[in-house]
């Protein structure tokens, strides 16, 4: 059985906490020079993103490994990530798995436990790996739960637009006067590419289509094709939204009835177990006196 040397892990360790701590503070240290390419990219992106504003930084160097792990980009915009953001949090995720098992081999080590080398080795290969999925699978779910949430926005934004239509305002006025109604981060990025579309002298109908194809919700760019349609034809499209909001809370209630019978249907498993253990209990007292 081959045992791990402890002065050689320690070393290890702490060369590659010094080392990464001099890289940090060599490289903080030097002058940035002026990022052109992320302040050009704020122009074309809200400001306010995903559920939280989220925290602009600096992570161009993970470019590179960001365009090889071929990130969810609808799911990121949706969430106002970035594919660098990304790309770091599965690195942290796979990281920390690859170090647990090293500590917990050093902890062992320190109790007179002896251990194999190539359990540590594999434990470290295998719990990155796994760590890196969950952090990517955490995306995943986080980005279907924002786009449940926008969606039921949606539905009332498309009232909100049918009202403002109602009230004689004009289509942009109407678009803009129903985002303004409401707070919550959906509206916020409503209203982001409406300015956007304001400043570029875009229409808003377009804004939204694309704003709408950017993070992966259908339903947005529905409201951009209606109210195209009432911009440039002039034509009354109130009834159209309140139909159109109509079938969208059926669907929104479809989808909520479709996961509760998905969830009431994977609790069945561990109630039938359950009934099996309790017959166990009930009929071991007979089966002990055959």
């Amino acid at each position: 059985m081959i045992v791990v040397n402890l002065p050689f892990v320690s070393g290890v360790l702490g060369g590659a906490l010094i080392g990464a701590g001099a890289f940090v503070i060599i490289r903080e240290s030097l002058p940035a020079s002026p990022a052109l390419a992320p302040a050009l990219r704020r122009l074309h992106q809200p400001s306010a993103s995903g559920p939280t504003i989220q925290t602009r930084r600096n992570l161009d160097w993970l470019g590179g490994l960001s365009r090889w792990l071929r990130p969810p980009t609808r799911d990121l915009a949706l969430l106002g990530r970035t594919p660098e953001q990304y790309a770091l949090s599965l690195l942290t995720a796979a990281g920390a798995g690859l170090l647990a098992p090293v500590l917990l081999t050093v902890f062992c080590q320190l109790l007179g436990i002896g251990v194999p080398f190539f359990v540590p080795v594999i434990g470290s290969l295998g719990l990155a790996a796994v760590s890196a999925f969950i952090a990517h699978r955490d995306v995943l779910s986080k980005a279907d739960r924002a786009r449940r949430e926008f969606t039921r926005a949606v539905c009332t934004y498309l009232d909100l637009v049918a009202l403002q239509l109602t009230a004689a305002h004009g289509p942009v006025q109407s678009l803009e006067n129903a985002a303004a109604v409401c707070d919550g981060w959906v509206f916020e990025r409503i209203r982001s590419a409406l300015r956007m579309a304001q400043l570029q002298m875009h229409s808003p109908w377009e804004e939204l289509r694309e704003l709408s194809e950017e993070i992966g919700v259908v339903e947005l760019g529905d409201v951009g094709a209606i109210m195209q349609s009432s911009g440039t034809e002039g034509a009354q499209v109130h009834e159209t939204l309140r139909t159109r909001a109509d079938s969208l809370r059926d669907q929104i209630r479809t989808d909520n009835l479709s996961r509760a019978e998905a969830v009431t249907g994977r609790l069945d498993v561990p109630g039938a177990m359950l009934v099996f253990v309790l017959m166990g209990f009930v009929l071991y007292p007979f089966l002990t006196r055959v």
